[in-house]
């Protein structure tokens, strides 16, 4: 996130930009380009990042975009990292309503943390924005005051209640950008993720089997077959294989926050305890 600026109108210690998406400021007529606007800027910033990744997001790409000179556009937005806080802003949207029938803070908890993998499989670029300040933008405060909300009903000290939600907002964060790397690394490499996976177990066995006394555990997990895709499959079709590697990408999200939740369900078990 940009650094707030310092003295700025209002006493919020936001940057000019980041006020006017909290509807602190009049968004400003004025400017070189009649019809330019801070919404204009971001979502072409947007539009960038979604076709090229965030890399390709530039000050002079998104004004060469807008049909508008680099310059015009630090009017409305002071620096290249700004523009990224306002378009996670702008590309999260604020959190959907949570359903009625999601009741007790570890099942709102999960419904919370699997509508933010949601967005940010929708929005790989996000993941690649570095984190560099706590959240200031409007809807990244409600999805905070969501996940903040499902904790009522825990019994932790509020202080520990933010400690669980960078808990579980980083994991979930953690697996996307995994898959995203891994998704990208096989594309490059022309690969379906079965046959990657096959790859990397004649990999691991080739470099591990002269010596066993080295690599025991490794050594135990290849004999276990957890490393392989079935031979079986060897000859089924790339659709197939992909589908392999979602589902397998699945049950590593799903095995991990349910290991999350189930330490968080410790926390909150001591705590009442206490």
């Amino acid at each position: 996130m940009a650094e707030a600026a310092d003295g700025a109108a209002g006493g919020t210690g936001l940057s000019p930009s980041l006020e006017t998406a909290w509807g602190l400021r009049e968004r400003s007529p004025k400017g070189p380009k009649p019809g330019l606007t801070l919404d204009r800027i971001v979502d072409a910033g947007i539009s960038i990042a979604a076709a090229d990744g965030i890399g390709a997001v530039s000050m002079g790409k998104v004004a060469k975009a807008l049909g508008a000179s680099p310059m015009s556009l630090y009017r409305y937005v002071s620096s290249r990292d700004e523009l990224y806080v306002l378009m996670q802003d702008a590309a999260t949207g604020a959190p959907p309503a949570m359903p009625a029938d999601v009741t007790g803070w570890r099942a709102r908890l999960d419904w919370w943390a699997r509508a933010q993998r949601d967005v940010l499989r929708g929005n790989l670029w996000i993941v690649r924005i570095p984190i560099t300040s706590p959240p200031a933008t409007p809807h990244q405060l409600e999805w905070m005051e969501q996940g903040l909300a499902a904790l009522d009903d825990s019994g932790l000290e509020e202080g520990w209640k933010l400690s669980v939600l960078m808990l579980v907002s980083g994991f979930v964060r953690s697996d996307v950008a995994l898959m995203a790397d891994l998704d990208a690394g096989m594309r490059e490499r022309g690969q379906d993720p079965g046959e990657a996976m096959r790859r990397y177990a004649r990999t691991v066995d080739a470099l591990t089997s002269s010596e066993p006394e080295r690599f025991p555990a490794l050594r135990r997990l290849l004999g276990a077959g957890v490393l392989d895709v079935a031979d079986a499959d060897a000859d089924a079709d790339v659709g197939a294989d992909a589908g392999a590697g979602a589902e397998d990408a699945e049950f590593d999200f799903e095995f991990g926050i349910a290991r999350v939740l189930d330490g968080i369900a410790v926390l909150v078990d001591n705590s009442s305890g206490s």
